[in-house]
Order: structure tokens, then sequence, then C-alpha cells
């Protein structure tokens, strides 16, 4: 599985290295997100799936073409014997969604949460408010030692995160 395909599909293709792409996975459908996941569906046959939320967003920046299928909160998806569990976390985006690998101690943010905290709500369609929700009540109840894999930046772990939400609350955003 691809996680936002940001730019450059051939790039993603040459590092596929000829292994089978099951699915295209979009944590929400901001264009820096979503950019090649159409090329990159017609080039290996994967299907993209974004959360129904995210449909506004996505026909912005693709018109002609949407998404294959839906990424539910709760739906499991299955890798190499390895579950992923989406968990719709809204905020800076409608259909933002974070992706949970318990077995790997990993949970993939997109935008949601990053090492630092969460991620911006000035965009159309964001609300701080509902981030925070979001990240205190799908995220931050996850092991403290859950690797936080953003889709920007460095790593952190949801232990490492957590004690700083009162600190999120009062400088807002």
């Amino acid at each position: 599985m691809v996680i936002d395909p940001a730019h450059d599909a051939d790039a993603i293709t040459t590092a596929i290295a000829g292994r089978t792409l099951r699915a295209i996975l979009c944590t929400h459908a901001h264009n820096d997100h979503i950019n090649a996941a159409p090329t990159l569906s017609r080039q290996t046959g994967a299907p993209v799936l974004l959360h129904p939320d995210d449909l506004q967003l996505w026909t912005m920046t693709h018109p002609d073409r949407g998404p294959d299928g839906e990424l539910t909160d709760g739906r499991v998806l299955t890798v190499a014997g390895t579950d992923i569990t989406v968990l719709h976390t809204p905020g800076h985006a409608p259909g933002a969604v974070c992706l949970h690998a318990p077995e790997l101690t990993t949970v993939f943010t997109g935008d949601t949460l990053f090492n630092g905290g969460p991620g911006a709500t000035g965009r159309s369609f964001s609300d701080f408010p509902t981030i925070i929700e979001s990240i205190r009540e799908r995220l931050l109840t996850l092991p403290d030692d859950t690797v936080v894999r953003p889709g920007h930046g460095d790593s952190t772990t949801i232990g490492d995160e957590s004690p700083h939400l009162q600190e999120w609350l009062d400088r807002g955003h």
C-alpha cells in the first residue's frame, strides 16, 4: 500500500520495484497528499481510497476522476499479514484519517498530528476544536510507544506528544 502519493507517480512506481500495489490510501484530500494518486492508480491498477467526507476537497484537485473506494472509520485493511485500522480524525480536513498498525506499533497520521502538535487548521474546511478532539479521543488513547509517522517532518511517539495537549490548547490555531 502507498499512503499519500504526493507529486511523482513515476518515482513511486520505481520505488515499488515490481511489487504488487494493493491500494493507494489518502489520509485526506489536500492536493499535496493526492496529486499523483490518479496517475499512480492508472500505472498500477491499484484503487484509490479516501474517506467520503473529503470528496469536496478531492474534486478541487481531480474534478474528472473520483476515488475508487472509501476509508471509513474502523475499516481494517490487511497487507502482508499486517492489519491497518482506519481512524477517522477530522479537523485538518473533514475526511482526515489516520492509519493505525498496532502490530508495527505505528500510526500514520497524515496532517492530523505532527512532531510538536496538531496539523494546521487555517485551510478551508478545517477546525481547531475538531482536530483537538480527534487527537485527544483517537490518537492519545493509543499506547505511548506508538510511533507517529506524519505526512511531513520527523516521527515522534504518542508518549512524547500527549503531555503537550494543554500547550496546544493554550496556543490555539
